[in-house]
């Protein structure tokens, strides 16, 4: 077991961190410049907090394609 597991944020966490419009971020994620979000549940998605962290780095220059957390999971 890790001592920092990846958590899941929901929308308004993701929100609230990142300083986005909800049009902003879906927008982001469909141009591949913010992480995909992940499905929950049947109609429940979420984020994963490390590539939210990852974007928040360096989000002019993050690119979906190649996530540095992409490899571990």
């Amino acid at each position: 077991m890790t001592d920092n597991p990846d958590r899941i944020l929901r929308l308004n966490a993701v929100l609230d961190r990142t300083g986005l419009s909800r049009s902003t971020l879906y927008r982001k994620v469909d141009q591949g410049t913010f992480p995909a979000q992940v499905q929950i549940a049947a109609r429940c998605v979420g984020w994963r907090e490390a590539d939210v962290i990852d974007w928040m780095r360096n989000p002019m220059f993050y690119s979906a394609e190649n996530p540095v957390h992409r490899a571990i999971r």
